[in-house]
C-alpha cells in the first residue's frame, strides 16, 4: 500500500475505516441491525426514567458535596458505535486527582469515595448517562462503553484497549449500559474475555433479550450487587 492509499483510506468514515484496515472478515457485525424496537425501547424508558429521577439527582449531588466537597459529575470521553467517540457525565465515586492515565477501579480501591462506594454498587453513578441514552449515542443493552486512552492491564503490563482482540467489532453497534459481560462475569475477567461475550451479544441482539436483561439489571441494582467481583446474581 502506497502513501496515496494510506491518507485516502484515513478519510473514510469509522465503518468504512475499519474493515479497510483489515476488520473486513467481521462484516457479520458489521452488517448487524438493532431489532426494530430496541431504539424506541430505549427512548421511551430512558425518558421516563429520567422523569421519575430527577428529585434523586439533587439528593445524590448534595451526599456528593458534603462528602468530600469535590465536583458533583464526571465527563470522560468513551468510544461509540462504528469508532465514532461521545462525552457520558457520570455522577463523580472518586476522588479528585490529576489525570495522568485512566485505570479502572480495583476492589477496595482507595480512590473510590464513601458515597461513591454506594453509587457504584446501586449503579447510581451511571444515572445520568440516560441522557446518552435518550440522544441515541448510547442504548440500555449492548457492549459497555469504553474509555479513550485507558489503560487495561492484560498479565503483562498495561495496554489500550484498542491493541486488545475483538475491541473494533464490537464497536458495530451502540455501546450500553449493561451487558452480558456485566451481569454475568466476575468483574475483573480480562477484556478480551468480556470482548466475547459482547460478539454474542451482537450475534444473538434481539428485543426479548434486551427486555431480559435490563430487568436483571434492575434487580442486581436494588440488591446493591454491581460492585461484587464474583456472581452478581
Amino acid at each position: 500500500m502506497n502513501e496515496f492509499q494510506q491518507v485516502e483510506i484515513l478519510k473514510s468514515p469509522p465503518k468504512q475505516l475499519l474493515s479497510q484496515l483489515g476488520h473486513w472478515k467481521y462484516s457479520i457485525y458489521f452488517n448487524k441491525k438493532e431489532p426494530r424496537l430496541k431504539r424506541p425501547l430505549d427512548f421511551c424508558l430512558s425518558l421516563a426514567m429520567l422523569m421519575v429521577s430527577m428529585p434523586l439527582w439533587l439528593f445524590i449531588a448534595l451526599a456528593i458535596k458534603i462528602d468530600d466537597r469535590g465536583p458533583i459529575f464526571y465527563r470522560q470521553k468513551r468510544w461509540g458505535r462504528n469508532g465514532e467517540t461521545f462525552y457520558v457525565i457520570k455522577f463523580r465515586s472518586m476522588k479528585v486527582y490529576e489525570k495522568s492515565r485512566i485505570i479502572p477501579a480495583k476492589a477496595n480501591d482507595n480512590r473510590i469515595t464513601r458515597v461513591g462506594r454506594f453509587l457504584r454498587a446501586t449503579g447510581l453513578d451511571e444515572l445520568p448517562q440516560l441522557i446518552n441514552i435518550l440522544k441515541g449515542e448510547m442504548s440500555f443493552v449492548g457492549p459497555r462503553s469504553l474509555a479513550v486512552g485507558e489503560l487495561i492491564y492484560n498479565g503483562n503490563g498495561y495496554v489500550f484497549y484498542e491493541d486488545i482482540p475483538g475491541f473494533w467489532e464490537r464497536l458495530c453497534v451502540r455501546p450500553g449500559l449493561t451487558s452480558i459481560a456485566t451481569i454475568f462475569r466476575p468483574k475483573d475477567i480480562p477484556p478480551h474475555k468480556k470482548f466475547r461475550y459482547d460478539l454474542l451479544y451482537i450475534r444473538k441482539m434481539s428485543f426479548l433479550f434486551d427486555l431480559k436483561l435490563i430487568f436483571l439489571s434492575f434487580i442486581i441494582s436494588f440488591l446493591g450487587r454491581w460492585e461484587r467481583r464474583g456472581r452478581k446474581i
